[in-house]
């Protein structure tokens, strides 16, 4: 059998097909996130995460997280929640640094007789 030799032509590349990506609730969202368990009474995480879609576009409360409400309920996708967790860890490094103290640095004792 002889050999097949490749095109040297390159082939167009085609238009994908539109990727649609899973969304969660607030409630599924924290499940996912790993805040909060699938128990229908457990609320931890939740005001977390509307907190942070509600905070000012203009940063000076932190990244505002990302989201979009469907059918009148925040939505998060797995993009989204992958982008809070990263604001997240960066938040939690920031706060984690040593803080500069603001008091004055009090001057060691010295000896008054010293001659």
């Amino acid at each position: 059998m002889p050999a097949t030799k490749a095109s040297t032509a390159r082939a167009k590349p085609s238009p994908s097909e539109p990727i649609l990506e899973r969304y969660y609730n607030v409630k599924q969202a924290t499940v996912r996130l790993g805040l909060a368990t699938e128990a229908e009474d457990d609320t931890r995480g939740q005001k977390w995460l509307r907190d942070g879609f509600n905070r000012p576009h203009d940063g000076s409360k932190g990244t505002p997280f990302p989201g979009q409400y469907m059918a009148q309920q925040l939505m998060f996708s797995e993009s989204d929640l992958a982008a809070i967790a990263a604001i997240a860890r960066d938040e939690t490094s920031i706060r984690s640094r040593r803080r500069m103290s603001t008091r004055r640095q009090r001057r060691k004792p010295t000896s008054l007789n010293a001659a």
